[in-house]
């Protein structure tokens, strides 16, 4: 009886007048479409004048000369690295490793747990504001890890934005720093299977094989047999990552995974750049998740990841951006020219490009919410809902769609942003958070943390 009074005080809320794009498996584009949301979930989807006269009572939000989609997903973001914006101490670095050590484990040392806070928070309004509703983050604060991962999680559930959270463990700190992070990484994932929150799920962080030793990697896999939980960690981001590897396990990084349990259907590996095609078929044949991070790859010079090559071998590819935006319809763009200009073929990547972030994030993200959809427009899906300002002037159907998005659609403005049902920005104001002042507080916050970098 109390459940089903508290179904009949679930508020409804008909988002109409728009042009529906539902993505999924089956992308339909309906003109003149609407949805009704349902509490957290999506109830309906159709024709504007059907549900209105179906559903009279339901709050009108008019989406007029509006796309109206799922939110984006990003598969692999670092929110702690917000303070490194504009900070010029670290030194000239002519490579990867150089980079590491200048700058990023420079930087994650001084990191407090007010700075973890501020650092999570200020890359959310971000992600509200360009339509980013779900986030599956990497964290590293050497000198604040028990605690940190809850205290992500906070900022996550005040900004509104679905969440995916996990330490880097690494052994460069010493042998109690790792162990902290294990904990760190163990104790979050049971709390967030024993809550079962949809907002908010833990994976187990790792930061890279070159920075795990054998034992550690050990002590790692014995808390993951117990857990209902995969990895996350940088894998042959740079070639010093494989030379590292093949040094100290003689095989490459993949495959000192396979050989030690860590490649799973629950396992994301970012970056995937220097590995060979025995090594992509060691991913499909684990289900494991590669995820594409094109900008930070640039940024870094790196290599350039071969997720044709990938996506071909039947691995499942999603899209991240390391940190360095939230705004996924620019990593798509990129990843589009890149591959064009990197292999100087006009026929690649129209549609692999778009493909991972607008169908394979939302397979990736799906296995870690507790059974909630995420990703699409469909009944009784996540009522996590984007609207774009754009009026096509060229005919907008799902045969037509990719070439909006690439040349249209990724530069448009995003409007309103919906997750779980509740509105974080609307008219492009947000309604939770209040960017001025916190971007005042970390601005303080911020000038104390680059005295001590």
């Amino acid at each position: 009886m109390v459940k089903q009074e508290q179904k009949k005080d679930l508020q409804q809320m008909l988002i109409s007048n728009g042009i529906v794009v539902t993505l999924g498996e089956k992308n339909k584009i309906i003109h003149n479409g609407a949805v009704l949301v349902e509490g957290e979930k999506i109830k309906a989807i159709g024709k504007a004048a059907d549900l209105k006269k179906k559903y009279p009572k339901a709050k009108l939000i008019n989406a007029q000369n509006k796309l109206v989609m799922p939110g984006f997903i990003n598969t692999h973001m670092h929110l702690y690295s917000t303070f490194a914006r504009g900070l010029g101490k670290a030194a000239p670095s002519k490579n990867f490793p150089e980079i590491l050590k200048n700058l990023w484990w420079r930087l994650d040392k001084k990191l407090n747990m007010q700075d973890v806070y501020y650092s999570a928070i200020l890359p959310l309004i971000d992600c509200i504001k360009h339509g980013t509703t779900t986030i599956i983050d990497h964290h590293a604060s050497p000198n604040a890890i028990t605690g940190s991962l809850e205290t992500i999680a906070k900022a996550c559930k005040k900004a509104g934005i679905r969440a995916n959270l996990c330490y880097e463990t690494s052994d460069r700190d010493g042998a109690k720093i790792a162990d902290e992070g294990i904990e760190e990484n163990a104790n979050f994932i049971k709390k967030c299977d024993a809550e079962k929150n949809p907002m908010i799920s833990g994976l187990f962080g790792l930061h890279a094989s070159m920075t795990i030793s054998a034992k550690t990697l050990s002590k790692c896999l014995k808390y993951v047999e117990e857990l209902n939980s995969g990895f996350h960690v940088h894998t042959a981001e740079d070639i010093s990552d494989v030379q590292d590897s093949k040094k100290k396990y003689k095989c490459g990084v993949i495959e000192r995974w396979y050989k030690n349990g860590v490649l799973k259907e629950k396992t994301i590996l970012p970056h995937c750049i220097h590995i060979s095609t025995k090594e992509m078929d060691l991913l499909a044949k684990t289900g494991t998740n590669a995820i594409h991070n094109p900008q930070s790859n640039m940024n870094n010079a790196v290599g350039v990841a071969n997720i044709l090559e990938m996506l071909k071998r039947k691995v499942l590819v999603g899209m991240g951006t390391d940190g360095m935006t939230s705004r996924m319809q620019e990593e798509v763009r990129t990843a589009y020219l890149l591959h064009r200009i990197n292999l100087r073929n006009p026929q690649v990547a129209f549609c692999e490009a778009p493909q991972l972030l607008l169908n394979n994030n939302a397979k990736i993200a799906n296995k870690f919410f507790y059974g909630v959809k995420v990703g699409e427009l469909s009944v009784g899906a996540a009522a996590d809902i984007i609207l774009i300002d754009y009026i096509p002037f060229t005919p907008f159907d799902e045969n037509t769609f990719l070439g909006h998005f690439l040349f249209g659609i990724f530069e448009a403005t995003v409007d309103t942003t919906i997750c779980n049902g509740k509105i974080l920005m609307q008219n492009k104001k947000l309604t939770t958070l209040n960017e001025a002042q916190l971007c005042a507080e970390a601005l303080e916050l911020s000038k104390k943390f680059w005295a001590r970098f």
